[in-house]
């Protein structure tokens, strides 16, 4: 029975180890019927504990990285041509996250599930990070501005991309940019998707913390707002918010987006 601990995981494993540390398994038979001290075979030296991997463990953060911070002061009109490039999977990935770690008051955060990263440039220098991800499975004010059942919501939440990061580089002071690299997203997020992921996407949505900002670019870009968060994290385990409350905003890439969502 002691040995058959050594072989057993769990609760066994540490059982065995712990009479080993006490002296309390002191021989081992040999094939002749003789006996040697365990200790001779350095039993006690039990391999390490296999650990799966996890995926949500805690990352490194990510590198700082060295870029020009001239400022760019200009009109919109002024700033020359606009390049957006989806840097997931790509050579620009360590520059994209970065910069969002060290320009993004949230830092920088490895998305869950399917995900579209883009750097935006102009007179060949970064000015910009948009970052995509996942929906959340349950937004009650997205839920509600949508009408879709919760059945519908299941198969479909993939449909929707939810707007994690965006960040103008606090160098680049062009105005109404922002609202403009919206409008481009937009025009292309879903073709983009549906080439690395396999379908389309018919909503996008995101947060703005009223504390922080007044979301004047989303705004100005046609995005709605659909209501407020709950301020109730995952692990809230009451009605008590136990975090700041945000609102949530949403833009439709299809006039047909409740019907296309909610079959």
């Amino acid at each position: 029975t002691a040995i058959r601990l050594l072989t057993y995981g769990g609760q066994g494993y540490w059982l065995a180890q712990k009479r080993l540390s006490k002296g309390r398994f002191v021989w081992w038979p040999e094939s002749s019927g003789a006996t040697q001290p365990l200790e001779a075979y350095e039993a006690q030296l039990l391999p390490a504990r296999y650990v799966p991997h996890n995926p949500l463990a805690k990352r490194p953060r990510p590198e700082p990285v060295l870029i020009d911070t001239t400022p760019i002061e200009c009109r919109l009109r002024e700033l020359g041509p606009i390049e957006f490039t989806q840097v997931r999977r790509s050579g620009g990935d360590g520059l994209f996250n970065g910069l969002l770690e060290e320009h993004h008051y949230l830092g920088y955060e490895q998305p869950v599930g399917e995900h579209l990263k883009y750097m935006v440039g102009a007179q060949k220098r970064p000015i910009a990070c948009l970052a995509w991800s996942s929906a959340p499975r349950h937004l009650g004010a997205r839920d509600r501005y949508i009408g879709w059942p919760a059945e519908a919501r299941r198969r479909n939440i993939r449909l929707i991309a939810y707007n994690t990061r965006f960040l103008i580089l606090p160098w680049v002071r062009v105005e109404h940019l922002a609202s403009h690299l919206l409008g481009r997203m937009v025009a292309r997020i879903s073709d983009d998707w549906q080439q690395l992921y396999g379908h389309p996407i018919y909503f996008l949505e995101t947060f703005v913390d009223p504390a922080r900002f007044r979301g004047a670019c989303y705004r100005a870009a046609n995005w709605a707002v659909m209501g407020t968060t709950t301020g109730r994290g995952k692990q809230s385990n009451s009605y008590v918010p136990n975090r700041s409350i945000k609102q949530v905003l949403g833009y439709p890439l299809s006039r047909h987006f409740r019907e296309l969502l909610g079959k």
